[in-house]
């Protein structure tokens, strides 16, 4: 059966998935690359760019199974990119040039209108401006016997978990501190939503910890 999942979720010691002040130089904000040097040097971010080599190991499976089993991927419109507003024309097409990873249906929640886009290698970004929850039932619909992945950003991840929606969670818990940024989990009882810890393995160079429902 089809699952919600978020997977390869980078968060900090103290409880940033994002470092303050995202924009076009900083898309993570400031410090955020440093929540995901785990995945950098893997294998599959590796292949991901189009380069050779990479490490083996515990990160590079927790990284492939990151991306795989997923029909449909949900992203917030910052995981999209830095325009704020109404869309002031079509030239913006992701971050990722002209062939996204996502490779199959990716919705991306925003509150103004726009045409989708086919790029290559299979991914269509589809714009769903009436809320999540139905970005969640086109996205299931899309995903077919496929899991639906949450990709993020924060806040995204945060609407889905506060609407139960949410039946697993991968955290790589990355050995750093950024003091400032957007806390995942602040204010969010993962208890009382019904998650244990169903698998913990220390990784070359971060924690993974898999919570689920």
């Amino acid at each position: 059966m089809s699952r919600v999942r978020v997977g390869g979720f980078s968060i900090s010691l103290d409880g940033f998935g994002a470092g303050p002040g995202q924009s076009l130089d900083h898309p993570l904000g400031r410090r955020g690359e440093e929540l995901h040097r785990w995945l950098f040097g893997t294998r599959f971010f590796q292949s991901m760019i189009g380069q050779p080599g990479g490490s083996e190991g515990v990160d590079q499976a927790y990284a492939d199974r990151a991306m795989r089993g997923f029909g449909a991927f949900i992203l917030g419109r910052n995981m999209f990119g830095p325009v704020r507003g109404p869309w002031p024309d079509e030239a913006w097409t992701g971050w990722w040039g002209d062939d996204p990873p996502y490779h199959a249906p990716t919705f991306v929640l925003t509150h103004h209108r726009r045409d989708p886009i086919e790029m290559a290698g299979g991914t269509t970004f589809i714009f769903v401006t009436d809320g999540i929850e139905a970005a969640l039932e086109q996205a299931r619909a899309a995903a077919g016997d496929l899991d639906v992945k949450i990709g993020g950003g924060v806040e995204t991840v945060r609407q889905y978990l506060r609407a139960g929606a949410i039946d697993e969670m991968h955290l790589a818990l990355s050995p750093v501190v950024l003091g400032q940024g957007e806390a995942l989990l602040a204010g969010i009882d993962l208890l009382a939503l019904g998650f244990r810890v169903s698998a913990h393995q220390p990784g070359e160079h971060a924690t993974h910890v898999v919570l689920a429902r």
